[in-house]
């Protein structure tokens, strides 16, 4: 499936915003004629057709009595050839080599980014090396300063190599700017991304900013150790009545919510940090909080999709590596079942959005799941393949791996998810190598923020 879009490589830019607009119609054309643009820088066009795929000409393979060089030279180029998502087929394909062989309890280990609980670096070093985590997330209680983070993510990839594995661990943090920002005090100070919006909103001139910052910021976060940003928050709020994204969201407006969120995106992306789009299917218009309760979310499909889906369709165009499940009661998919946890859920974001990288569940400790049995195990079956930070992560570990050893999980499933997190962690390797973090980094993001602002009204 992932190779499914790649003959739409070669058309014009026009041309492939015209297919995009059929997968795309909230968005103008010019919008996403400007986003295939900026795409150029990484991947090239074709990185935004993932959105297009059920409609594109596959690569067709040699026949049979082909030359045998024309053969070799045709697999040499699709094995380089770029996903929608970041990893090359070729990397995906030698993470599904490299996971077939594992026991349940490393399939176990990388699907999870673990929690633990203080400030000790030892502490999450020896879970990951002990369960053989994808990773961890730092969160505000394990976060005292810069050398302790530095310490911590160095702790952490040190154990995470000692288990034998030669990619980096996922290391997250929370960092979208204005009231979420983890890192207060350590790195530059963002704004919040309504701002972002804001400069979109005003000027020609305002997506090329949000790039910008978002890159230089990466940078600076991707200098004490993080390979993760959980960023941008792809929400489209709808105001007062929100009382969780506000904010957080770049507008109320779907399409100035969606050149933000793509324009972050390629920051992201050109800084080699893996970003996550939040919270799928949308939490903005969710009149209550997910940390605490389960929300309800009535809007009909149709709304949703000229609302909520907009900004995500957006950043998968624009080569978005994970997306963010939510915790949310969709009435529309599935209700009564948080959304993290409802196969219908993933089903949307596979199949009618065209997202083939990594699902990663919102935080399994929060309360919108505080009821469900056993939610990491739920949330595996139903389709992410990452279960971020529960709230007890050697007994989730412990879950997990009972699952597919009984076949509750099947291993398949297990394997595709481990898959996944490997192909992009090989990816976010691969571009931080390919691009330095400068000396005076945190002196670039402060002006980037700065140059952002001076477009705000």
């Amino acid at each position: 499936m992932e190779a499914a879009w790649y003959g739409c490589a070669t058309a014009p830019v026009e041309h492939l915003a015209g297919r995009l607009a059929g997968k795309l119609p909230q968005m103008p054309r010019p919008v996403l004629t400007a986003s295939i643009l900026r795409s150029a820088t990484i991947a090239g066009a074709c990185t935004l057709l993932a959105a297009c795929a059920s409609t594109a000409t596959p690569v067709q393979s040699p026949t049979p009595d082909g030359p045998a060089s024309a053969a070799a030279s045709t697999t040499a180029v699709d094995a380089a050839a770029p996903t929608g998502w970041g990893p090359t087929v070729g990397e995906l394909d030698e993470a599904r080599a490299l996971v077939a062989a594992w026991t349940p309890a490393q399939l176990a280990g990388q699907v999870i980014v673990g929690r633990w609980y203080g400030t000790d670096p030892a502490e999450a070093a020896g879970l990951v090396e002990e369960l053989q985590l994808a990773g961890v997330q730092l969160a505000g209680a394990n976060i005292v300063d810069e050398s302790q983070v530095r310490a911590t993510n160095e702790a952490v990839t040190a154990a995470f190599v000692r288990t034998g594995r030669d990619y980096p661990p996922v290391i997250g943090v929370d960092q979208e700017g204005g009231l979420v920002s983890h890192l207060a005090g350590i790195t530059t100070e963002l704004p919040a991304f309504a701002d972002a919006g804001g400069a979109v909103a005003a000027s020609p001139a305002g997506s090329q900013a949000v790039t910008a910052m978002t890159t230089a910021a990466a940078l600076e976060v991707r200098d004490l150790g993080f390979t993760w940003i959980v960023a941008p928050d792809a929400d489209v709020t709808v105001g007062s009545a929100d009382v969780t994204i506000g904010s957080r969201s770049a507008s109320q407006d779907p399409q100035v919510a969606a050149e933000a969120v793509a324009a972050a995106v390629q920051g992201y992306n050109d800084a080699g940090v893996v970003s996550t789009l939040k919270h799928f299917p949308g939490h903005g218009s969710a009149t209550a909080d997910s940390h605490e309760t389960l929300p309800l979310i009535g809007a009909g499909m149709d709304e949703l999709r000229q609302r909520d889906l907009v900004p995500f369709e957006a950043g998968i165009a624009a080569g978005a590596p994970a997306v963010m499940v939510g915790h949310l009661d969709v009435t529309a998919l599935a209700p009564g079942v948080p959304s993290s946890m409802a196969p219908q859920t993933y089903q949307l974001l596979r199949d009618d959005l065209g997202f083939e990288g990594v699902t990663i569940t919102d935080s399994l400790g929060m309360g919108g799941v505080a009821g469900v049995d056993s939610p990491s195990v739920a949330a595996l079956l139903a389709g992410a393949d990452l279960l971020l930070r529960p709230a007890d992560t050697r007994l989730a570990h412990a879950e997990v791996t009972a699952a597919i050893e009984s076949g509750a999980v099947p291993r398949a499933r297990a394997q595709e998810a481990a898959a996944r997190v490997v192909a992009i962690q090989r990816w976010q390797q691969r571009v931080a190598a390919a691009t330095p973090v400068p000396d005076d980094a945190a002196d670039q993001a402060a002006a980037r923020v700065q140059a952002l602002l001076a477009i705000v009204p």
